[in-house]
């Protein structure tokens, strides 16, 4: 498989996808179609979506997968996937809708490059019960894309607002990781992003991440070997 799962769409104050850019230029070599997925997209409509990241994105030939009469052929002639952030129930629910999982399983390992980011990553590990998002509505299963053995938390942070009396994202992972202690959970910070070539994974970026699993958290640097992460567990 050919995954770069991003945190983020954004690095701070950078402008949208350029932090991104050479990681995405890197990934996407000799890539002539790329199809984008703005199912994620509920506040802003798909075409502005996809308008968006081709703004972002000029040196790529993107077309969106709204402007195909027929969603699964656009994923049969596309020579890599993108998928786009925003509300990852929302994207699983519209992938299940159309009846797109399989058809994108398929391809993707069979060698076709996918991008994604926030949702878009959410979705390449098992489930997407650690995403960060509300459950807006309620796709056919919580079960994802599963390119990963394991599970994603993009725009992890390990921030608490002073005075915030809520849990924080550590503790709601932690409670994901209570009832499914084999399981691990990677958080990456934005800016950052996971990437798995065939069978080797790696965290690229500036920031480090942190894998959760059990009790246990380990702190995870950039360029540091993760391929244990891709066996399966229990």
């Amino acid at each position: 498989m050919n995954l770069l799962m991003l945190s983020s769409s954004r690095a701070g104050d950078e402008a949208y996808l350029a932090h991104a850019k050479d990681m995405i230029a890197s990934h996407l070599t000799g890539c002539q179609r790329i199809v984008f997925i703005p199912y994620a997209g509920v506040t802003i409509d798909w075409p502005s979506y996809t308008e968006k990241v081709q703004s972002a994105l000029p040196e790529f030939n993107i077309v969106g997968i709204e402007s195909f009469d027929d969603p699964k052929l656009a994923i049969e002639q596309a020579d890599a996937v993108m998928v786009g952030g925003g509300n990852t129930f929302h994207l699983l629910h519209q992938l299940y809708s159309n009846d797109l999982i399989h058809p994108i399983q398929e391809r993707v390992e069979q060698g076709l490059p996918y991008v994604g980011w926030s949702a878009g990553s959410n979705i390449c590990g098992t489930s997407i019960c650690t995403t960060n998002d509300m459950p807006i509505i309620y796709p056919l299963s919580f079960d994802a894309l599963a390119f990963v053995p394991f599970q994603l938390n993009p725009h992890y942070s390990d921030y608490q607002p002073p005075g915030h009396n809520g849990e924080t994202r550590a503790q709601r992972i932690e409670e994901f990781c209570v009832l499914n202690p084999s399981v691990p959970v990677i958080g990456i910070k934005e800016g950052t992003a996971l990437v798995r070539k065939n069978d080797t994974l790696t965290l690229q970026g500036q920031l480090a991440g942190v894998v959760f699993k059990g009790r246990q958290q380990n702190i995870i640097q950039t360029g540091e070997d993760l391929t244990e992460y891709l066996r399966p567990y229990p």
